[in-house]
């Protein structure tokens, strides 16, 4: 079992954190944040991340992005960039509990949590998270550094691109794109082409100024 660390200590790393704990994929060595938030989930702190070089001299060179709040999307890219430099990898970390059926492809350091479905043929690229009860269609593609919030539906052929996030309980009507760059609210409804960077809201979804 390979020794593992999580970057961030907010609400998203603690999902991961009982994620990666569950699984029993990895041994979990601690985490790495700004900030000491104390244990989490019985999860030492590590120090920030001015740290990461030792930690990785150690010989502990796996690593998990607990950062998952709206409108971050650049802050992991930056964190990931930092850390690829100094040689870490990012395995992807599929819950248990999830379901992934047949010819899915998921590219590193993607997250798949609790509940969440990704149906057959679906790809899914670098660094996105699909959480908890999100649902992927056949035939979806995902981009990279994206985040499929709670309960949010893409229904079959939905193309997504890179830095994009689709709010909780959003709905992505089949064989709709959606714009990279792109904020779709919660609750949101989307039946046509996004193909402009912005935040988009309402049902169905509009962009607002």
């Amino acid at each position: 079992m390979g020794k593992i660390i999580v970057i961030g200590g907010g609400g998203h790393a603690k999902v991961l954190i009982s994620v990666i704990k569950k699984n029993l994929q990895f041994e979990l060595s601690g985490y790495v944040d700004i900030n000491d938030q104390g244990e989490i989930l019985g999860v030492k702190y590590l120090g920030n991340d001015s740290k990461l070089n030792k930690i990785f001299s150690q010989g502990i060179i796996n690593a998990a992005i607990g950062i998952g709040q709206i409108n971050v999307t650049q802050k992991r890219f930056n964190v990931v960039k930092n850390m690829m430099d100094i040689g870490f990898a990012f395995p992807s970390i599929i819950s248990k509990d999830a379901i992934v059926n047949e010819v899915v492809l998921i590219d590193e350091g993607t997250q798949i949590f609790d509940g969440a479905v990704v149906n057959s043929g679906a790809r899914i690229g670098r660094f996105s998270i699909i959480n908890t009860k999100a649902t992927v269609e056949h035939d979806c593609k995902v981009g990279s550094f994206c985040h499929i919030a709670t309960g949010a539906v893409l229904s079959g052929g939905v193309e997504v691109d890179d830095f994009s996030m689709i709010g909780s309980n959003a709905v992505i009507v089949q064989y709709k794109k959606i714009a990279s760059n792109c904020m779709i609210g919660a609750g949101a409804v989307v039946t046509k082409d996004i193909t402009e960077a912005g935040v988009y809201f309402g049902n169905p979804a509009r962009q607002t100024k």
